[in-house]
């Protein structure tokens, strides 16, 4: 019996089933992550603690810690006055709107986890539409695409950046210098095709572009002092994220620390705090890390990285192109942070050969975060924002996704790719 496509099945049957939608994608991820145990007992190749150890908890850890936060600013009315200001400063115009958004979305993606920066944006962008009258798909999707685009840039910006970084030794300065030129002209690519894509929702006018004329943003703060506080907190944990290879600390336990000190601070009604941690997001991925986990176990990951070997040796220019395209269809495929998890064993694997592995490292996160904007589970800024538009009237569905966010992920992958080609030498 070959336990390696009994594995390699189970996996793509679990992602199918993901995609297709028909079950909560949550429910599908945990049946298919027990099954990948069920099945590594039985054959005798993943067990219970395999299993667990594949989990990783830094990451979740990043995305509970940061939430919390999230939650606890939330309530301060921080979302209302951004809202109401944002929207006064568009001055009514979808596209300017869509504009402005998408440049706070790409600064702080490039400062916060993609993850935490659409957990603040897509709030924001929903109270804008209900405001003005308009659609917020044109907003959401936008904030997600620029978010996984501008996150590459740097360490700290994208998940697996911060698994990539950690596994090679990589500082933030490292991904500024080589990765933020790159990822620089890909934003204004795919903000212009952005605009191409949504043109017929953007060419829509306000329903009362006057509403906020006469509305002080400062008015929805409910909570001046637990606001200063919470942020005076999120400063410290994101200058604690560009530290922490300094001070030895994992992104997970500045964002537990800090979620620890803001509600020691703040001291908030914990339930209703909780009630706002996006828990299904944290299991979905539980889940995953445990399937993939499996698929590793069952030693398909190694015989992948063999039949690599032989290209790697002979051109790794063309080795990196092909990891940047492939990292990107499969980030498409799967969430691209059990991918990047995935990936960075083979990787490692090429580096035992002496083969100078470092650029395969920048092709295979320009791949996953450029193409995680393919497809709704392509990454977890992707489920975080159509999890959040289940609360419109209009929630994003996977075949809107595929129209709008697969053409966007070709072109920033295009424009890497020939950017990454003509700066080779320096990577």
């Amino acid at each position: 019996m070959n336990i390696q496509l009994i594995a390699g099945l189970l996996f793509l049957a679990t992602f199918v089933g993901i995609l297709l939608e028909r079950v909560d994608r949550t429910i599908i991820a945990m049946a298919g992550g027990g099954a990948m145990v069920a099945l590594g007992m039985a054959l005798d190749f993943y067990h219970q603690e395999e299993a667990l150890a594949s989990v990783d908890f830094n990451t979740l850890g990043l995305l509970l810690g940061m939430m919390i936060m999230v939650a606890l600013l939330a309530k301060t009315g921080f979302f209302q006055f951004l809202a109401t200001l944002t929207a006064q400063k568009s001055g009514g115009s979808p596209w300017r709107l869509l504009l402005i958004l998408g440049a706070i979305t790409t600064v702080l993606s490039m400062v916060l986890d993609n993850v935490t920066t659409i957990v603040l944006i897509a709030p924001i962008s929903i109270l804008i539409a209900e405001i003005l009258g308009i659609s917020p798909i044109p907003f959401l999707i936008s904030g997600a695409l620029l978010s996984n685009t501008g996150g590459v840039a740097t360490l700290v910006g994208d998940p697996p950046n911060i698994l990539i970084g950690s596994a090679a030794g990589l500082s933030f300065n490292d991904f500024l210098v080589r990765l933020a030129p790159i990822v620089a002209v890909a934003w204004v690519g795919a903000v212009i095709l952005i605009r191409y894509l949504f043109r017929e929702e953007l060419a829509q006018p306000p329903r009362d572009p006057g509403a906020l004329e006469h509305i002080d943003p400062t008015e929805a703060i409910t909570d001046r002092a637990s606001l200063t506080k919470i942020l005076i907190v999120m400063g410290l944990v994101v200058l604690g994220f560009f530290l922490h290879t300094v001070l030895h600390l994992e992104p997970a336990f500045v964002a537990l620390l800090g979620a620890a000190a803001a509600q020691l601070w703040v001291q908030p009604d914990v339930e209703e705090m909780l009630k706002e941690v996006e828990w299904s997001v944290l299991l979905f991925f539980a889940a995953l890390f445990v399937l993939v986990g499996g698929v590793e176990a069952s030693g398909l990951l190694h015989d992948l990285a063999g039949s690599v070997t032989a290209l790697a040796e002979a051109n790794l220019l063309l080795t990196g192109i092909v990891l940047i395209w492939g990292s990107a269809i499969m980030s498409a495929i799967v969430d691209n942070i059990p991918f990047t998890i995935v990936m960075i064993p083979i990787i490692h694997d090429l580096g035992a050969l002496g083969l100078d592995i470092t650029p395969l490292w920048w092709a295979l996160a320009l791949g996953a975060g450029f193409g995680g904007n393919g497809t709704p589970i392509g990454s977890t800024a992707n489920i975080i924002t159509i999890k959040l538009s289940e609360r419109t009237r209009n929630p994003i569905t996977t075949a809107l996704w595929l129209r709008r966010g697969l053409p966007v992920m070709l072109l920033v992958c295009v424009i890497g790719t020939i950017l990454y080609a003509l700066t080779f030498p320096y990577m």
